[in-house]
C-alpha cells in the first residue's frame, strides 16, 4: 500500500532524509518512530504530498505521489499534529465540506457524517460552531475527517493528543477494526506505549535513517534484548541513554 525507494530530502546543506526505503502492507498498523529531528515529521509530509522529495520516488496503492497526486490523495486521509479547521463552520458543516472536496456520493454523505458524529459522541455538537469547541473534539472531528471517504492508507501524526481516555481507547479500536477490513494506518507517535500496544511492525528513524525495522520481536532480537519493553528497545536502539544516566545521577544524590 506504501512504498518508499530511495528518498532523500535535502535542505541546502542539510540532509534531513537520507534515502530511506519502507514499504507498508495492506491492513498493517504501522508505527513510525524517532527522536526530535529525526526526520518523522519530512518524512510525513512527503508521503502526503506537502513536501517533494529531493530524491526518490513515494506510491500509495501504486500510484507515485508526484506524478499521480490527484489519484494518490483520493485514497489517503491525513491526520496531521497540528490541524487546521475553519472554526466558523459547524462541526458538521465541516464534515460537509471535507467529503465535497473527495466528491463523495451525495446520497452517502449525510449518513457517513452521522456516523462519525454518533461513533465520537459528537451528535449534539454537529450542528454548534468549530469555534466552541474543545480541543479534544476538534481533534475527533479531524479524525472523522480523515476516514469520511474510506481511504486506503491513513497518515496518523500523535493521534492521541488531547483525547480523554474514552476518546484514546475509541480511536484505538476504529484503527484496528479499519485494519481489520484492509486499511494501512501509517502511525508516528512519541508515545511509545501506545506504539508497542498497537502497531504490528515499528521502524526506528535516527537522523534521516532507518536505524531499525521489524516486528517488536524482532527488535529485540536487534538490539540483543528478549524482554524489554518498546520505550527500554528505543533508548538502547537509538544511543540516547541520558536519561538513564540522569536518572542515575539523582539517586547517588539522593543518597
Amino acid at each position: 500500500m506504501l512504498h518508499i525507494h530511495n528518498v532523500i530530502k535535502s535542505y541546502q546543506d542539510l540532509e534531513a532524509v537520507k534515502g530511506i526505503n519502507l514499504e507498508v502492507p495492506k491492513g498493517e498498523i504501522f508505527g513510525f518512530l524517532g527522536p526530535n529531528g529525526a526526520g518523522k515529521t519530512t518524512t510525513i509530509k512527503m508521503i502526503v504530498g506537502l513536501l517533494k522529495p529531493t530524491s526518490g520516488t513515494i506510491s500509495i496503492g501504486g500510484f507515485d505521489i508526484g506524478r499521480q497526486a490527484i489519484e494518490a490523495k483520493s485514497i489517503l486521509g491525513y491526520i496531521p499534529d497540528r490541524p487546521f479547521i475553519y472554526e466558523k463552520l459547524t462541526g458538521r458543516e465541516y464534515l460537509g465540506f471535507i467529503a465535497d472536496l473527495y466528491n463523495m456520493n451525495a446520497a452517502d454523505i449525510a449518513e457517513r457524517i452521522q456516523k462519525y458524529l454518533d461513533f465520537f459522541d459528537l451528535t449534539e455538537a454537529g450542528d454548534k460552531l468549530v469555534e466552541g469547541y474543545s480541543h479534544g473534539m476538534k481533534q475527533k472531528l479531524i479524525i472523522s475527517g480523515a476516514l469520511l471517504h474510506d481511504p486506503q492508507l491513513v497518515v496518523v501524526d500523535e493521534p492521541m493528543v488531547g483525547l480523554d481516555p474514552k476518546g484514546a481507547r475509541q480511536v484505538k479500536q476504529l484503527f484496528r477494526d479499519l485494519c481489520q477490513k484492509g486499511t494501512t494506518i501509517f502511525m508516528s507517535t512519541h508515545s511509545l506505549g501506545i506504539a508497542e500496544a498497537m502497531c504490528d511492525r515499528i521502524g526506528i528513524i535516527q537522523k534521516g535513517e532507518v536505524i531499525a525495522l521489524g516486528t517488536l520481536k524482532e527488535l529485540r532480537k536487534q538490539a540483543d534484548r528478549d524482554h524489554e519493553n518498546l520505550e527500554d528497545l528505543f533508548m538502547e536502539l537509538t544511543g540516547d541513554t541520558h536519561l538513564e544516566q540522569l536518572s542515575g545521577m539523582m539517586a547517588a544524590a539522593s543518597s
